[in-house]
C-alpha cells in the first residue's frame, strides 16, 4: 500500500491504495511502519558519519489528482467497536509518527485532499499542494464527526485561532489557492511538479548543517507533539461520537450518496 521511491538523500513514500487512497487500518498501518523504517535506517551508528544511502529527508505523497480522501468510511462502517478503537488508536499513533519524526517530512499533496488527507498534511514539516481543480479542507462536522481535539489544536497551531474555527465549524472545503491563502498549505505548483518541487524542498532540508537542523526542528515541533501525551481519553471520546446516531446516520447517508455518484458515473 505505500511504494518507496529514493530520490538521493529524499526519501518519497507513495501512498497506493486505489481509487483514492482512503485510510483504511491496513494502510495507516503500513505508513506507520514506513517512517519507522526510515527513521531506523537514518540512525548512524555512534561515532559513524552519516551515508549517503541512508534517507535524511521523506516527502508524502498520493497519486495524480488523489491525495488521500481521508478516513476509509464505507469500511469502517462495517467494523465493531473494538476495530473501531484499534483505528483511532493507530490512526493517532500515525499522527504522533509524523510530528515526530526524526527525519523532515514535506507534503506532496497531488490532489483532493479531504479531512484524513489533509490532517495527513498537517503533521508535516512543510505542504505543498497541485494546482488545479481540487479540494483540501477539515470537513469532518459535515459527515459527523466531531473534530478531535489533537487535530483542532494542528490546524490552530498552523493557521491561528480564526481561521481555524472557520475551518473546522464549518468544514468546507477550497481549492488550492484558498488553502494557500489562509495558511493550510505553504505552496502552489502545477500539477506534473509538484513531487518534483516537494522532493527539492525535502533535500534542501537535507542538505542544511544536521546537529543544527536537528536541534532547532526539536525545538519548532515540541508542541505538536506534546498534542499527544495524554490522549487516552481523547480516543475513547472519538470512539463514543462515532457509535452516535447522528453521526451513524450522516455517515450512512455519505457513502450512499457517494454510491449514487459512482453509479450515474
Amino acid at each position: 500500500m505505500i511504494e518507496i521511491l529514493e530520490h538521493g538523500a529524499v526519501r518519497e513514500l507513495r501512498l497506493a491504495r486505489p481509487p483514492a487512497n482512503a485510510l483504511s487500518p491496513e494502510l495507516i498501518k503500513a505508513l506507520s511502519a514506513a517512517l519507522a523504517a526510515a527513521a531506523r535506517e537514518a540512525r548512524a551508528e555512534p561515532g559513524l558519519p552519516a551515508s549517503p544511502e541512508r534517507p535524511a529527508a521523506l516527502v508524502l505523497s498520493g497519486a495524480p489528482g488523489m491525495f488521500s480522501a481521508g478516513l476509509d468510511v464505507p469500511h469502517l462502517l462495517t467494523l465493531d467497536r473494538s476495530g473501531i478503537h484499534d483505528m483511532w488508536h493507530h490512526f493517532y499513533g500515525l499522527l504522533r509518527a509524523l510530528a515526530a519524526s526524526p527525519l523532515p517530512v514535506v507534503a506532496a499533496i497531488t490532489g483532493h485532499s479531504p479531512a484524513g488527507g489533509a490532517v495527513l498534511a498537517l503533521y508535516c514539516d512543510l505542504r505543498i499542494m497541485a494546482d488545479g481543480d481540487f479540494r483540501i479542507g477539515l470537513n469532518e462536522v459535515r459527515v459527523g464527526l466531531p473534530m478531535p481535539p489533537v487535530i483542532f489544536a494542528a490546524v490552530r497551531r498552523l493557521v491561528g485561532s480564526g481561521p481555524a474555527e472557520r475551518l473546522c465549524v464549518g468544514g468546507a472545503l477550497m481549492p488550492p489557492t484558498a488553502a494557500l491563502r489562509v495558511g493550510l498549505i505553504d505552496e502552489v505548483v502545477p500539477q506534473d511538479q509538484v513531487v518534483e518541487r516537494a522532493v527539492a524542498a525535502a533535500a534542501e532540508l537535507a542538505a542544511l548543517p544536521r546537529t543544527a537542523m536537528d536541534y532547532t526542528r526539536r525545538l519548532a515541533r515540541a508542541d505538536l507533539v506534546k498534542l499527544f501525551d495524554a490522549t487516552g481519553a481523547e480516543v475513547e471520546a472519538m470512539l463514543d461520537a462515532w457509535f452516535t446516531a447522528e453521526t451513524q446516520a450522516t455517515m450512512r447517508a455519505l457513502v450512499e450518496r457517494l454510491a449514487r455518484k459512482r453509479g450515474a458515473a
